[in-house]
């Protein structure tokens, strides 16, 4: 008896973790030219005005000091709200075939402490329709406290299992990785090894603005089926020309993002790049359940 996910019940070709969907002929032939991920990236760079969205997290601070909200989780919400709006950027390639998830899921690298020798942490968040960016701050806060309290010894989840897995002898670690490899291909992987694995995820996000970094482009990985890397940078004060024709010292923060170009084209990926500058612009939305319309005018 066929599977039910989400409302969709899984049909033959289906993975564990999305349907199989059909794309146009080009795509489906660079899936075969190209079958490495990172044969197929794209970089996008683009500069947001965050002044009005700082406001936003000021206030909202203000009103639940408790649970610090910050931009890095507003950016979280933005980012999923805008995959939900646009199914395509929650596609992947693997096997040569091309699928969409059942879910969205956001990860991002959590530091144990801010020391060069500090070890890291890999979290995956998967939002439910009905959250918005206050129940998105508690989750991440939530997930980031848990990690840090169980301490280098205990991190738990894929992390532990990394570690195990540094310790095989060189020539068992390339048989079990090959054949790892080869059950990823076929969609086959076990959950114990994909649960928690940011290669996995719709979207990797990394906040290197928190450690005074700028944006940089992160390579994609072949391992996996994580379509989208983005980083970013630091905030910074920069002369903006208004549509008034006026200028203004704006807060701006600069966006670097890796992109599987089979899931899309050029157009799919502006118009998605858009409707973040507009949550942006307008962050009252991300007050919104993330499955409600945000609005915005694609003409």
């Amino acid at each position: 008896m066929a599977k039910v996910i989400n409302g969709y019940k899984r049909k033959w070709g289906d993975r564990w973790d999305g349907r199989r969907v059909k794309v146009p002929g080009l795509q489906t032939i660079m899936g075969h030219l190209y079958p490495n991920r990172c044969d197929n990236e794209v970089y996008l760079h683009d500069k947001f005005d965050v002044t009005d969205l700082l406001e936003f997290v000021k206030k909202k601070n203000e009103e639940h000091p408790e649970v610090k909200t910050t931009l890095f989780h507003c950016m979280i919400a933005a980012i999923t709200k805008m995959i939900r709006e646009r199914p395509l950027m929650n596609r992947f390639f693997q096997g040569r075939r091309c699928y969409e998830r059942y879910d969205i899921s956001v990860a991002f690298v959590a530091k144990l402490a801010f020391d060069d020798h500090a070890e890291e942490a890999l979290i995956v968040y998967v939002p439910k329709d009905e959250d918005n960016v206050d129940s998105v701050s508690q989750a991440v806060v939530d997930r980031v406290n848990k990690v840090r309290a169980k301490g280098t010894e205990n991190k738990g989840g894929i992390d532990d299992l990394l570690d195990k897995f540094a310790k095989l002898p060189r020539p068992l670690l390339m048989f079990v990785l090959k054949i790892v490899k080869w059950l990823d291909f076929w969609g086959k992987s076990p959950k114990a090894i994909t649960d928690g694995d940011p290669n996995y995820a719709t979207a990797f996000l990394s906040n290197l603005g928190s450690i005074k970094c700028p944006a940089v482009y992160h390579h994609l990985n072949n391992f996996g089926t994580n379509s989208m890397m983005i980083t970013i940078g630091t905030i910074h004060d920069e002369e903006v020309l208004m549509p008034d024709g006026t200028k203004q010292i704006r807060k701006i923060v600069d966006i670097g993002a890796t992109l599987d170009e089979r899931i899309g084209d050029g157009f799919y990926f502006a118009r998605s790049l858009k409707l973040v500058h507009h949550i942006c612009a307008h962050p009252e939305i991300l007050d919104r359940p993330l499955n409600e319309p945000s609005g915005f005018d694609y003409k």
